[in-house]
């Protein structure tokens, strides 16, 4: 019977998962992906599709405030993995050095 090989999938910083990257350095990577992704969010916020009219009352300030719960959720993803690396390492958090 062939066994199936399950690949790791490619992280958004176009790294691969282990390869030579030791554990702190993908929590890293991962963190500073998100960054760059949150980063893109926001610029959404001044997107010309909100130069337009709206297709129904309150329609535009919906699209922002979901915006702003997207970056929101992002720098939470961000802050876990700070957490991850502060659990990993010395236990002291990584704001703290």
């Amino acid at each position: 019977m062939a066994t199936t090989e399950i690949q790791n999938p490619t992280p958004p910083s176009g790294g691969t998962v282990r390869h030579g990257l030791s554990f702190e350095d993908i929590c890293k990577k991962q963190r500073e992906s998100l960054k760059k992704i949150g980063e893109w969010v926001l610029r959404s916020r001044t997107d010309l599709i909100f130069e337009s009219g709206e297709n129904y009352g309150g329609q535009h300030g919906e699209m922002k405030a979901n915006i702003m719960l997207a970056y929101r959720h992002l720098e939470d993803a961000r802050m876990r993995i700070g957490k991850i690396l502060q659990a990993a390492g010395d236990g002291v958090s990584i704001l703290d050095k």
